[in-house]
């Protein structure tokens, strides 16, 4: 005789236990903990083992040097170069520094007027400019961003040209001193952090597309505010505290541009560059794992 069919009720899934957020004490000791312990273990190792201690030193001295370029000279900022997301950028101090004197006598202005570039670089950053507008880069990439806050396409990464779906040919062509074309697209009411980029081996190139008349879309770098109604280009050193905000009811676009700095040694700054790119492809995910890509 069959066994009788019996029906068990389905018992619904259980809803995801959200995750709890710490406590605001809870932060700042952990907050503390990451900057006490890095340093007793330096101060440590700097007793145990000499040469470690001159190291650190150096270290210490070169990046004082570095963030100290900073204006205004804000104990956040210092907090965050040595103990936040500016951490990567104090280690590659003393490169940085090196690539400082091997450019001059093209002095480090970290903010920059165009008309501070040797002519062949403000030729290419024009023919970019002039290629966003005759292509029609905006209506390309609109339809890309749905339901995203923070999109970025590369045509060209630190001198590599990646294959992409919008067809700008200009952002393909052969450059000499151009070595990251992109487009960076910011959301309505979206904001970046306060934070530093990690080389000095060239300058950062924006240039607002579709500039809003609106004086809360702009780039901070330090404590200078540039907002992009009144001019649509911006040239700066990177590794400068900045961040970018948007905050109109309208997308940004900006191109995103990496040019190498001015300098006599151009094909030593070149060379450097491309064995960078090589030890950095795959860690870039990590530099932007804020932002969704687009190809």
């Amino acid at each position: 005789m069959a066994s009788p069919v019996i029906d068990v009720p389905a018992v619904p899934d259980a809803p995801p236990v959200p995750r709890r957020k710490p406590t605001r004490p809870m932060r700042v000791v952990v907050k503390v903990l990451k900057r006490v312990v890095p340093l007793a273990l330096g101060i440590y190792l700097g007793i145990t083992f000499p040469v470690v201690g001159w190291v650190l030193l150096a270290f210490v001295a070169c990046g004082l040097i570095d963030v100290l370029r900073n204006s205004p000279r804000r104990l956040s900022t210092i907090d965050r170069y040595f103990a936040g997301n500016g951490v990567f950028t104090w280690l590659l101090a003393p490169f940085n520094l090196l690539v400082d004197l091997l450019c001059l006598p093209y002095r480090n202005r970290g903010v920059y007027q165009l008309a501070d570039l040797p002519p062949g670089h403000r030729a290419e950053i024009q023919t970019l400019i002039d290629a966003a507008h005759k292509r029609n880069l905006i209506g390309l990439l609109e339809e890309k961003m749905a339901g995203k806050k923070r999109g970025m396409i590369f045509f060209r990464w630190y001198g590599k040209k990646l294959p992409t779906t919008v067809d700008v040919p200009e952002f393909h062509a052969e450059y000499k001193h151009l070595r990251t074309i992109g487009v960076s697209i910011f959301n309505k009411k979206q904001s970046t952090g306060r934070h530093f980029g990690p080389l000095r081996l060239t300058l950062r190139v924006l240039y607002n597309v579709n500039p809003v008349d609106d004086p809360n879309v702009f780039i901070e770098v330090g404590g200078r505010t540039h907002r992009w109604r009144d001019n649509p280009l911006f040239v700066f050193d990177d590794t400068l505290e900045h961040r970018s905000v948007n905050e109109a009811d309208a997308v940004r676009y900006c191109l995103f541009v990496d040019i190498l700095r001015p300098s006599p040694l151009r094909p030593i700054l070149s060379g450097i560059l491309t064995a960078v790119r090589l030890v950095v492809v795959p860690f870039r995910a990590v530099f932007y794992r804020h932002w969704s890509f687009i190809r």
